[in-house]
């Protein structure tokens, strides 16, 4: 057998070991083939439901969509419904469950309440979970009600302006397996943004058939043709973390070695440098240029506006720093946004997930600051942030309005589930550039005790 090498794309070859885009030490995985049967098992789902799901700690939301003692939202995952609220002791997670009868006691999805009213009976609570009142009090036993039944606490930390929620019962400490290094998510202040767009919409396959198409750019050329003129997709440094987090840094503001054309400034990379504050027809450079012109004029930009941007290394300014955190999170990280992906699992079918994406801004008042294009904010979206929009929800085969590149994943990831059930098909054979599902994988069979 011939020993080939296979490359590795390291976009700082400089960067000190202590920086935060340091390539960091590859990972042996092996080369393990793994089976199809996980992605439309029902036994899988519930092994997955009390391995990963009820076991793992998991973003039920951003801490600034709690500014105020009394906020709170709705976070599901399958049938569980959990109230995430602020009291007046900090955030807090309950379940959404009455303990006399088991009645969900939220129906809106978000709102301020410092008390919990039942609707079933009316028995109330404190939004810190405390019991505040039974209704006719006086008619029960006291055998039955004396241990002042409230609302049974779920597990609840904030890290780097995400809420992280657990039902385990003794659940690890957060900071150990999130699997990131210290500083990489404080960096782009999300305790600071605000969600300006939440998108929940109904996609056509396994949950972690969405995973793995968000975690890798092997198929950019294929399904996303149109992205080539501007992302170096064969450039892509890819690094593997503890507890199966992953990152890989897509260089952006550069054609794709796939591209004949590396010197014209085609359209796609004149709209990323208007993005960034320079103006194309003025632009003096090749195609070659234009990331490094990205950066500088971002620095512009920083001391312009006193951004702080000096906390950023230069590939952090144009780049997208596409983080991992287990079981189902991916996070888009740039200096101006973050674009948040949760793969949720589908209630009843294996084959259906839930795509919920929240787009969060840092508040710049410049009218020229702006999220990167591809977060497909439409048209007169309120950047400010100053009101939390409504969750919007779309079933399967509604159009969400995500943008181009993500409506090509959404109505190509179902023939994958399909064609995945075939005779043929035997598993999955990844490859290099597809590294990080292999990582998940090794950490969803650990979790699953296989």
């Amino acid at each position: 057998m011939t020993n080939r090498m296979i490359p590795t794309a390291i976009l700082n070859p400089d960067a000190s070991p202590e920086s935060l885009e340091a390539k960091q030490p590859a990972i042996n995985n092996g080369a393990e083939i793994y089976g199809k049967s996980g992605y439309f098992s029902h036994e899988q789902v519930e092994q997955e439901w009390e391995k990963i799901w009820t076991d793992s700690w998991l973003i039920a939301g951003v801490s600034t969509d709690l500014p105020n003692v009394g906020d709170y939202f709705l976070f599901r995952v399958r049938s569980e419904s959990l109230i995430i609220t602020k009291t007046a002791e900090g955030i807090k997670a309950f379940y959404n469950v009455c303990p006399h009868r088991g009645a969900r006691l939220i129906t809106e999805e978000r709102g301020n309440k410092k008390v919990f009213v039942c609707p079933f009976h009316s028995w109330s609570f404190h939004n810190n979970g405390e019991l505040r009142t039974i209704t006719d009090e006086d008619t029960f036993q006291e055998a039955v009600i004396c241990h002042r039944p409230g609302l049974t606490a779920a597990a609840c930390q904030e890290y780097a302006g995400l809420i992280f929620i657990s039902m385990a019962d003794q659940p690890p400490a957060l900071a150990d397996v999130i699997g990131l290094p210290e500083g990489y998510l404080e960096n782009y202040q999300i305790d600071k943004m605000r969600v300006v767009r939440h998108v929940r919409s109904e996609w056509g396959s396994n949950w972690k058939v969405g995973v793995e198409a968000f975690y890798e750019s092997y198929h950019l050329h294929a399904v996303h043709p149109e992205t080539r003129g501007v992302m170096g997709d064969l450039n892509v440094q890819y690094d593997l973390y503890p507890h199966g987090a992953s990152r890989m840094i897509v260089p952006l503001g550069q054609p794709s070695p796939r591209q004949a054309d590396q010197t014209t400034v085609n359209e796609g990379l004149q709209w990323m440098l208007q993005e960034s504050g320079v103006d194309p027809a003025t632009f003096e450079g090749s195609a070659g240029d234009v990331r490094a012109a990205i950066q500088q004029a971002k620095r512009d930009r920083s001391s312009r506006l006193n951004l702080g941007y000096d906390r950023f290394a230069d590939g952090q300014l144009s780049d997208s720093w596409a983080t991992g955190i287990f079981p189902n999170v991916q996070i888009g990280c740039h200096p101006e946004a973050i674009f948040l992906m949760r793969f949720m699992p589908h209630e009843t079918d294996p084959e259906r997930f839930w795509y919920d994406t929240m787009t969060l801004l840092f508040p710049v008042d410049d009218p020229d600051y702006c999220p990167p294009g591809w977060m497909g904010l439409p048209e007169g979206t309120d950047a400010t942030g100053a009101v939390r929009p409504k969750t919007e929800t779309f079933l399967l085969n509604e159009d969400p309005g995500l943008g181009l590149v993500l409506n090509q994943d959404a109505d190509f990831l179902p023939s994958v589930q399909e064609g995945m059930r075939s005779k043929a098909f035997q598993g999955q054979l990844w490859g290099e550039q597809e590294q990080r599902l292999r990582h998940f994988h090794v950490e969803l069979e650990r979790r699953l005790g296989r």
